[in-house]
């Protein structure tokens, strides 16, 4: 950590003043995962906390809510007569298109909703609040953390709240109903926020993910283009590698042992909102192993496993 960031900001500051007044460790710093990069996040984990709640009553600005009335309708009222009646699910299996082995597309989020979610992230943006960019593969400049698990992550109660909300009501069920093998690897939450921009980050090479299934939601605006950037699939099954773009509010779901990649992007900004299910002690299903497929009643079910507190990255 830097001499600047290892200042403590006076304590008759509010948690708000006080988190803009801490220094982040280095970008080098951060790539190169030195202990003082841990050491700082731990440190100040409740103090981020507190601020976030601080700006999202203090100085927040928007007339609207996050909850799921910002998904797309039908995917919306499907989704709720499945909670009512588990033997409606194929409802919602009918709204997901396999576009290759193991990958599903479907419209998540209203195209015409997105500006104020979009909205609330710009302003999360620019609230001056230290975030923690992933980096797992590589580090994402333009990227935060979303679950509870990891350090320095979106912990703005109202967005807090619409997470658990797709990840507990849309997520899980879906996944369950898609990828039968993936309940009960399913019980842990992962997210982070990913935007790739010609110059900066560009593209991700060629990987599977940590996670039972993987969902991947483009939260680009309507009229917001951009070039290149689209998603490579692998079939393990033809031994083709499939190309899929994104569109407005459009989601992926897929295994995550399938392998893919995102091509370079050349023009313009894409942004994706990424998170993943998976077991206890990052747990997932393993390649032709047998397992017992749920009814539907235990799909419709949120698990009572608390989380483990084990972030992938």
């Amino acid at each position: 950590m830097t001499a600047a960031a290892s200042v403590t900001p006076p304590l008759s500051l509010s948690p708000l003043q006080q988190a803009r007044a801490l220094a982040l460790p280095s970008r080098d710093a951060m790539l190169a995962r030195a202990p003082s990069v841990q050491h700082f996040w731990d440190d100040n984990r409740q103090l981020l906390s507190d601020a976030w709640q601080e700006w999202e009553q203090t100085e927040f600005k928007g007339d609207f809510t996050l909850d799921d009335s910002l998904l797309d309708a039908r995917l919306r009222e499907a989704v709720r007569q499945a909670w009512q009646d588990p033997t409606k699910e194929l409802a919602v299996a009918e709204l997901w298109q396999e576009v290759s082995t193991g990958v599903f597309q479907c419209q998540f989020f209203n195209p015409a909703r997105l500006a104020e979610l979009r909205d609330y992230l710009e302003q999360v943006a620019d609230a001056g609040i230290p975030l923690r960019p992933p980096y797992g593969i590589a580090l994402n400049r333009h990227g935060a953390m979303l679950d509870a698990r990891s350090e320095g992550y979106l912990a703005a109660p109202g967005f807090q709240a619409l997470y658990r909300e797709l990840m507990d009501t849309y997520m899980r069920p879906i996944s369950r109903l898609l990828f039968p093998e993936v309940m009960g690897y399913d019980t842990q939450t992962f997210g982070f926020s990913i935007q790739y921009q010609p110059g900066m980050d560009t593209s991700l090479r060629l990987h599977t993910d940590a996670s039972a299934a993987t969902l991947n939601v483009n939260l680009n605006l309507p009229g917001e283009a951009f070039g290149g950037s689209e998603v490579d699939f692998y079939d393990a099954t033809t031994g083709r590698v499939n190309r899929l773009a994104f569109t407005p509010g459009m989601a992926m779901l897929h295994r995550g042992s399938v392998a893919h990649a995102a091509q370079p992007i050349t023009s313009g900004k894409r942004t994706n909102l990424v998170t993943w299910l998976y077991g206890e002690h990052m747990q997932i299903p393993q390649h032709r192993v047998p397992y017992t497929a749920g009814n539907a009643v235990q799909r419709w079910r949120v698990p009572q496993a608390p989380s483990d507190g084990v972030a992938p990255f």
